[in-house]
C-alpha cells in the first residue's frame, strides 16, 4: 500500500499543485494521535491539521483544525451561518468522506463537502493534512489547500 496514491494524491497530481508526502508509523489507536503524529515526522504540532467531519444544523462539514488544539463547535457553526453543531458519527464521516478514521483528509472526498479552515493554517508556509490514508501526510501551501477545496478560512480552534 505504501506506493500507492490516493484520491487526495491524485487530486493534487491532477492539479499540478506543488506537495510533498510524508509517510509515519504510528497507532491510530495511540492516545494524543495528532502529538505522535508531528513528533514522528520531526514537525511542530501547529503545522499539523486534523480533519473533523461535523454536523451543522444536520448538514456535513469537515473543519480543518491544528492537532495541537480542539474544535471549537460553535465557531464551526458560526463560521458557516449556523446555529448548532456537533461531530458527526464515524461511519458518518467515512461513508461520506470515502476515507477512515485517522485517514480523513480535506482533499478528494466521495461526496465534496463544505470545508472551514482555521485561520491559523495561513501563518505557516507550508501545512500537513492527512494524504487520505492512515500513515501518510501531505504537505502543502494552506492557500492551495483554500483553493483545492474552497474553504472558508475562520478562527475554529481553542488551544
Amino acid at each position: 500500500m505504501a506506493g500507492q496514491g490516493t484520491p487526495a494524491t491524485a487530486l493534487l497530481a491532477k492539479r499540478k499543485v506543488t506537495h510533498r508526502t510524508h509517510p509515519y508509523d504510528v497507532s491510530p489507536d495511540a492516545p494524543n494521535y495528532g502529538a505522535l503524529v508531528a513528533a514522528a515526522l520531526g514537525v511542530p504540532p501547529e503545522r499539523l491539521f486534523k480533519s473533523l467531519v461535523a454536523e451543522v444544523d444536520g448538514a456535513l462539514t469537515v473543519a480543518v483544525v491544528p492537532v495541537s488544539g480542539e474544535l471549537d463547535l460553535k465557531a464551526l457553526a458560526a463560521a458557516v451561518g449556523g446555529k448548532r453543531a456537533a461531530l458527526a458519527d464515524r461511519a458518518v464521516a467515512e461513508r461520506a468522506t470515502g476515507y477512515v478514521r485517522g485517514g480523513i483528509s480535506p482533499l478528494g472526498q466521495r461526496k465534496r463537502l463544505p470545508t472551514v479552515l482555521d485561520s491559523s493554517a495561513l501563518d505557516h508556509p507550508t501545512v500537513y493534512v492527512s494524504a487520505g490514508r492512515r500513515g501518510l501526510q501531505v504537505e502543502l501551501a494552506p492557500a492551495d489547500l483554500v483553493a483545492l477545496t474552497d474553504a472558508r478560512v475562520a478562527p475554529l480552534s481553542t488551544c
